[in-house]
């Protein structure tokens, strides 16, 4: 048994310490926004906040999250207002299928909390998320919409 601090919320999941976070998340916590991708870490799709840093939940296992603030896509709202990055997702029609956007969503989230109005250069570096539908370039604009919010 694990206790795990959820969207502010601790919660009891009954799993394995080595079972990856994204897991406990999606199949024992019921919080479905955060993605499976490729379940090595590279896609992004499983990225929430573990204590503000965006991680990617499929490389953490749950006895490595025990103890840490960890925010899904289900909570990065506030009081029922969007977050500004996805306002400006919204604004700027960045989904497509949709997929890789939680994680997607969840990575500009956390680059703009150390970096609020981030370069060019910031997000080719920092936002890494595969995005199979090609939307960078709108992924881009929306950033830089959220950053000027």
């Amino acid at each position: 048994m694990a206790n795990l601090t959820i969207n502010g919320k601790t919660i009891n999941v009954d799993v394995e310490d080595d079972t990856p976070l994204l897991w406990a998340i999606r199949e024992n916590v019921g919080l479905t926004g955060t993605k499976y991708g490729c379940g090595i870490a590279q896609c992004g799709a499983c990225t929430v906040h573990i204590d503000g840093v965006a991680m990617r939940s499929c490389g953490v296992t749950v006895s490595e999250a025990v103890g840490k603030q960890i925010t899904t896509i289900e909570g990065l709202a506030s009081n029922g207002t969007l977050h500004k990055v996805q306002q400006a997702w919204i604004a700027n029609d960045v989904p497509q299928c949709g997929y890789c956007q939680a994680g997607m969503i969840m990575a500009v989230a956390a680059l703009l909390n150390e970096k609020p109005k981030p370069t060019d250069k910031d997000i080719d570096e920092t936002i890494t998320n595969i995005c199979r539908c090609g939307t960078f370039q709108q992924v881009r604009e929306a950033i830089h919409a959220a950053a000027s919010a």
